[in-house]
């Protein structure tokens, strides 16, 4: 069997490959051919599926970072309408409690979410698992901006429910990009498309400072009339709803062309191999 410089294998070469590794061969030398399948792929050529793969992958880290760094201005926006009431100094100051829980509840989650779904694309494949924390990010983004009622507790406590499952999908995200990243790349350029792809966290974080710069303009000069400083519109709660729902965005535009992304073949060669022929032994 010649092996192929290209580390992306098709989904049917996967399995005609692991196949042929746990049935036909013994297991020195079902070892020896994943040796040199693993050998070829540190050689590949830097190739056009490495940017894309940076790209795709990239994408996701992007949506980390915007949905993660748009939250304390939003909690600024917040303030503005629905702490209008508050008399004095705390007028438009959400309490310091709500405010740690509001900013906790997302770094919770993608602690629990990078434990989980790290675990999950080890069993089930990085591929499988990759599209359930990106379609959770997505539901979870719009959810955020359609928090439920127009009341201030209501709103709030909806709120953080949806970005603890919005925190689920980035912390299943990071593990997962990353990890695909690196096995896509050959042994000499791993370490730079890696820091490519976390640089996506970068550009994340600008556009949420920009995506809510241009949006609470625009809302400022289609309102400016009935602005001022000590009235704030009911038409504000659109605002902060609209930004958090712009978050869903590029994340599912990066849908379909993560579910067209085939397996990692370090995955099938270093797990579906070794779990089939480690069966066939026992």
């Amino acid at each position: 069997m010649s092996t192929n410089p290209n580390p992306i294998l098709t989904n049917e070469a996967a399995r005609d490959l692991s196949l042929s590794l746990s049935l036909s061969l013994p297991f020195r030398s079902s070892s020896a051919m994943a040796l040199k399948v693993l050998y070829a792929l540190d050689a590949a050529k830097i190739q056009y599926y490495h940017f894309k793969a940076i790209i795709i992958a990239g994408m996701g880290l992007f949506t980390d970072a915007y949905d993660l760094f748009c939250i304390p201005p939003i909690m600024k926006l917040l303030g503005r309408v629905y702490y209008e009431d508050k008399p004095g100094q705390d007028q438009y100051q959400i309490p310091r409690v709500v405010l740690a829980t509001m900013l906790g509840t997302a770094l919770l989650g993608t602690v629990i979410g990078q434990l989980v779904f790290g675990r999950l694309g080890d069993r089930m494949g990085r591929r499988h698992v990759y599209g359930i924390s990106l379609i959770l990010m997505v539901f979870s983004s719009i959810g955020c901006g359609f928090s439920f009622c127009r009341t201030k507790t209501c709103v709030l406590v909806s709120l953080g429910i949806f970005r603890f499952f919005l925190g689920l999908g980035i912390g299943g995200d990071y593990p997962l990009s990353a990890t695909i990243m690196s096995e896509f790349a050959n042994k000499k350029t791993r370490g730079a498309f890696v820091a490519a792809l976390f640089s996506m966290q970068g550009l994340g974080i600008l556009a949420s400072s920009l995506v809510t710069m241009v949006v609470s303009k625009i809302f400022e000069a289609a309102a400016s009339k009935n602005l001022s400083w000590k009235h704030t519109p009911e038409d504000a709660d659109i605002v902060w709803r609209l930004i958090l729902i712009l978050g869903a965005v590029p994340a599912g535009l990066t849908y379909y062309w993560r579910m067209m992304m085939p397996e990692t073949a370090r995955y099938i060669i270093c797990v579906c191999v070794c779990v089939c022929v480690f069966d066939k032994l026992q």
